[in-house]
C-alpha cells in the first residue's frame, strides 16, 4: 500500500474527496478540518493500493492539485485491515509487480546530478579497478563495481526515452559523458604514478592477468549479460527491489573496462585499449537498450490499467 498526503486548493476539495472515495483501490480517506498553510489548502490522506498508486495520482494531477498544492507519497510496510484487502485485490496485479512512476521519476532524477558526490565515486570506483586488474583480484573488481555510480544515469536516460524527457536526457548524458572520461584520466595519471615510482613493473603484461584479459575481450556474452542486466536493473529500480539492483551493480564491467582503458593507455598497450573501450561500449549500448524495452513495456502495462480505470468510470475532471 502507498499512503497519499494531498493539500488540495479548496475549490477542488470536494472533487477529489469525491475522486478519492469512488476508487475501489483507495480506502482510509481522511479530510482534517486544519488547513494547511503552505501551501494553502485542504489536507486530505489515504491509502492506496500500491497498483492503482500512479493511476490516482494522476486522477489528481488532472485536477491540477500539484501545481498549486501538493501530492507526497510514503510506503506502508504492513496493513492489518481486511478493507485493505479489498482494495489490494480490487487493483489488477501483484503489489511486488507495480510500478510507481512518480517513484521511478524522484529516484532517476536524483541520481543523474553531475555533482562532486558522483565524480568523486566514479573516480574512485575507477581506481579500485585498476589496482584489481593490476592485482588480477576478482574482489577488488566487484569492489569496483558496487562503488560506481554509473547505473543511475543510464537509468535516467532509459527513462527519458520511454517518457520522452529532453531535460532528463541531457542531464544524464553530461553525467556520464563527463563521468567516465574523468575517471579514465584519473586512471591514466594514477597508473603513470605508479610505474614512476616503481608500485607496479615498467612491463606489465595483461595477457598473464585473467581478470584483464576478460575486460579487453568482448565476446556474444558480454552483451548477453549486459542486456540481462539491463533488465533485471529497470525492474529493480521500477519496482523497489533493491537488493536485485545490488547483483547488476556487479554483473556488469563498465567501471573496469573503463579502468582498463586508462590502464592500458599508460603502458601503449593499444589492441587491449581497443577491446577494452569495445567492452565498454557494448555494455553501455546494451543496458541502455534492454533497460529502454523493460521500461516501455512496463509503461504499456501502466497505459492499459489507466484505461480500465477510466472505463470503469472513476469521477475525473
Amino acid at each position: 500500500m502507498v499512503h497519499l498526503r494531498v493539500v488540495v486548493p479548496e475549490r477542488h476539495a470536494e472533487r477529489a474527496m469525491d475522486l478519492l472515495c469512488g476508487t475501489d483501490s483507495v480506502l482510509n480517506v481522511i479530510r482534517l478540518e486544519e488547513r494547511a498553510v503552505r501551501p494553502e489548502g485542504v489536507v486530505i490522506m489515504c491509502d492506496v493500493a500500491r497498483e492503482d498508486a500512479s493511476v490516482v495520482i494522476a486522477d489528481l494531477k488532472a485536477l491540477g492539485i500539484h501545481l498549486e498544492g501538493s501530492i507526497t507519497l510514503d510506503q506502508i510496510d504492513t496493513v492489518i485491515s481486511e478493507a485493505a484487502r479489498r482494495a489490494e485485490k480490487h487493483a489488477e496485479g501483484a503489489p511486488a509487480d507495480a510500478v510507481v512512476w512518480e517513484e521511478v521519476e524522484a529516484r532517476t532524477d536524483e541520481q543523474v546530478e553531475l555533482s562532486g558526490a558522483f565524480l568523486l565515486f566514479m573516480v574512485l570506483a575507477a581506481l579500485i579497478a585498476a589496482v584489481g586488474i593490476y592485482q588480477d583480484s576478482a574482489i577488488l573488481i566487484v569492489g569496483a563495481m558496487v562503488v560506481g555510480p554509473e547505473f543511475g544515469p543510464i537509468a535516467g536516460l532509459c527513462v527519458a526515452l520511454v517518457q520522452r524527457r529532453k531535460a532528463l536526457a541531457v542531464r544524464s548524458g553530461i553525467a556520464l559523458a563527463v563521468g567516465f572520461p574523468l575517471a579514465i584520466g584519473a586512471t591514466l595519471l594514477a597508473t603513470l604514478i605508479f610505474k614512476a615510482t616503481g608500485l607496479t613493473d615498467a612491463g606489465f603484461d595483461q595477457t598473464e592477468h585473467s581478470i584483464a584479459n576478460v575486460i579487453s575481450s568482448p565476446d556474444f556474452f558480454t552483451f548477453f549479460v549486459a542486456a540481462c542486466a539491463g533488465t533485471a536493473g529497470m525492474l529493480s529500480l521500477s519496482t523497489a527491489k533493491s537488493g536485485a539492483l545490488i547483483g547488476v551493480l556487479i554483473s556488469v564491467t563498465t567501471i573496469p573496462a573503463a579502468a582498463n582503458i586508462g590502464v592500458t593507455a599508460a603502458y601503449g598497450d593499444w589492441e587491449n585499449f581497443g577491446g577494452s573501450a569495445a567492452q565498454l561500449a557494448i555494455n553501455m549500448a546494451s543496458i541502455l537498450v534492454a533497460g529502454t524495452v523493460t521500461l516501455a513495456a512496463q509503461r504499456l502495462l501502466y497505459v492499459r490499467r489507466r484505461r480500465r480505470h477510466e472505463l470503469e468510470g472513476a469521477p475525473l475532471i
